[in-house]
């Protein structure tokens, strides 16, 4: 009898523990439940919680706010260059990295400003190609970021100095990108935009390094 006691005392804690779980599980999972799907409200008291803290996808902090107001920007001077290679560039290889580029942050730029409408913050004045080369110099501090004098020469060369040009300014414009990244990726707490990171560094160090591949070609050539 003793045993069969001891063994309706342990089904009878089990039973216990297993709807506590469930309470649990519930409450964590009704804590986001109200949250936009873009991210956080702006007047949403966790949203500023330091990185690293357990927080829901949703959530967001000051980091956040910094990566996706940079790389805007940073986005779009990429595209302006980009676009320039279209009737500038002499490589059909070069050509296409450019649309791949275009392709890949255009996108990126439009997610990141529906994360600042949807977080109450500003989003980065500017239109991309033809107006960067007048607001880079207010973005000059960026890792990468190009001046009006490099748009403005780059615009002036055709041909294969285009190309060789344009490579070399992409490689230095990539490596900032991935350098504002790997920063997001070390204190950001919104889980898209960590996720964004990720991808533009796994993504932009490809072609870091089939750019450089390409100016040893062009380099060994000239």
């Amino acid at each position: 009898m003793s045993s069969s006691i001891r063994t309706l005392a342990r089904r009878a804690a089990l039973v216990a523990a297993t709807g506590a779980a469930a309470l649990v599980l519930a409450a964590c999972g009704g804590d986001g439940a109200d949250r936009p799907a873009g991210g956080a409200g702006h007047g949403d008291a966790g949203s500023h919680a330091p990185a690293g803290s357990p927080s829901p996808a949703g959530a967001h902090n000051p980091q956040d706010v910094a990566f996706a107001q940079g790389m805007i920007p940073h986005h779009r001077q990429a595209l302006e260059m980009a676009r320039l290679a279209a009737d500038r560039a002499s490589s059909g290889t070069v050509k296409d990295l450019a649309r791949r580029i275009e392709k890949a942050q255009d996108p990126e730029i439009r997610t990141m400003s529906g994360w600042l409408k949807t977080w109450g913050e500003k989003v980065p004045e500017g239109t991309g190609a033809g107006g960067m080369d007048h607001s880079a110099s207010g973005h000059s501090g960026m890792p990468g970021m190009m001046g009006g004098e490099d748009m403005a020469a780059l615009e002036k060369l055709t041909g294969k100095a285009f190309d060789v040009q344009f490579l070399t300014m992409m490689v230095e414009h990539h490596e900032g990108a991935v350098e504002m990244a790997g920063t997001e990726q070390k204190k950001g707490r919104h889980t898209a935009a960590k996720a964004m990171a990720d991808d533009i560094v796994t993504a932009q160090n490809a072609e870091i390094s089939e750019m450089n591949k390409l100016l040893g070609k062009s380099e060994s050539k000239s």
